[in-house]
């Protein structure tokens, strides 16, 4: 494996972490077709767990298969393919060593009655990652819930002990609880959440793309004193990149629920004019047939690497 000057220079920032770490979040980077670029695109397929079955793969009944979310990441050449336990034991063998993977290791449900406190129960462990060869584990907090703190708590315990074997730590930061549905996707609740995720100790921040929306009074005071530009996409990730250490860690933005290519592609172009590393697309690239995914996934290639 080539570790590119880029790569290195992402590394760096990452100074307390041991070889190991940096070697797999090294693999990451270098994987696929936007390997050595700083770019990614990360195949999340968690949504199961999340909304069901049928919700999820009907659209598209090939990918009730977990086969077909390996080999998709794979022949895309993207950079690495998240999933919970179940999803990554039924193709770790096949798929061993041909595409980086990231072990989601807690979920939420949809038949769960937690609107007033989100959280998601542990449903996999360390140990778990590194039987299955993965390079990485991924959790979601949930900033504004009122069980926010055990979830903190939780991957406190959990990135320490990743970290201590050279695994990386991907965190999803998704703001739900105490604030309206237009302020989950908010400028300033989008910026906050990515920073607590960065505060937490992860490798790799996942977040919602933010809206212009400010929520909370005391930060839109702050927002429109100092001018902080807001009006586009890109100046929104901006602010979220600048928020994450002023970019010393790796930022990738979801790809929300199903929308049309268009919507897709432009977000990519928001993400990458404003210094974002690059996507993490699960619906809108898996409930699609094969072949228009990989479609989508070449032009994503070519706008994250400035071609389009």
């Amino acid at each position: 494996m080539n570790v590119s000057r880029k790569v290195k220079q992402i590394l760096s920032h990452y100074e307390s972490d041991n070889p190991g770490t940096k070697g797999n979040l090294a693999r990451i980077l270098s994987q696929g077709r936007l390997g050595g670029t700083g770019k990614l695109i990360i195949l999340p397929v968690d949504q199961g767990f999340e909304h069901g079955p049928a919700r999820s793969f009907a659209p598209n009944p090939d990918a009730y298969d977990p086969h077909y979310h390996y080999q998709l990441a794979v022949d895309a050449g993207l950079s690495a393919y998240a999933a919970p336990l179940g999803m990554l034991e039924a193709g770790a063998d096949t798929f061993a060593g041909e595409i980086p993977t990231i072990l989601k290791v807690n979920s939420s449900n949809s038949l769960a009655p937690n609107a007033d406190a989100p959280n998601q129960a542990v449903t996999a462990s360390v140990h778990d990652a590194l039987r299955l060869g993965c390079s990485a584990i991924g959790f979601t907090i949930y900033p504004g819930s009122s069980d926010c703190f055990s979830m903190m708590e939780e991957i406190r315990e959990m990135s320490e002990e990743a970290k201590a074997v050279g695994l990386a730590v991907v965190v999803w930061s998704y703001a739900r609880g105490s604030m309206s549905k237009q302020g989950e996707t908010a400028a300033d609740i989008i910026a906050y959440a990515a920073h607590m995720a960065t505060l937490l100790g992860a490798h790799i921040i996942k977040v919602k793309l933010p809206s212009a929306h400010l929520e909370l009074p005391e930060a839109k005071k702050v927002y429109e004193a100092r001018q902080i530009p807001l009006a586009t996409q890109a100046d929104r990730v901006r602010d979220v990149v600048k928020s994450c250490f002023n970019g010393r860690r790796i930022v990738v933005f979801s790809g929300g629920e199903a929308k049309d290519a268009d919507a897709v592609f432009n977000d990519a172009r928001a993400i990458r004019d404003g210094g974002g590393n690059g996507c993490i697309i699960g619906r809108n690239s898996f409930q699609r047939k094969r072949e228009d995914a990989l479609a989508m996934f070449d032009k994503l290639v070519a706008i994250l690497k400035g071609k389009e």
